[in-house]
């Protein structure tokens, strides 16, 4: 069964304004296309548990709520995640 069949949930937690945010989710973008997976972006400063959570961090990806990477992509550890 692929990650995609699995139904693996990624999260990207972002702030507007972040470059690190942006040079991650680019950097990003073409894995996932190549994956046939989806990624759900959402606003770190929109919940405040969340934010209290990451909020120095980000930009924050989660492999099915399980933390994969911060700051900056570690595409080995988020395949490590899904092969699990």
């Amino acid at each position: 069964m692929t990650v995609a069949e699995r139904g693996a949930r990624l999260v990207l937690y972002t702030r507007e304004h972040c470059g690190l945010c942006d040079e991650l989710m680019a950097e990003l973008a073409p894995w996932l296309s190549a994956r046939s997976l989806a990624l759900d972006v959402r606003d770190v400063d929109a919940d405040p548990v969340t934010r209290r959570r990451f909020g120095l961090k980000v930009p924050v990806l989660t492999v099915d709520g399980v933390l994969a990477c911060y700051g900056h992509l570690d595409l080995a550890a988020v395949e490590r995640l899904l092969d699990s």
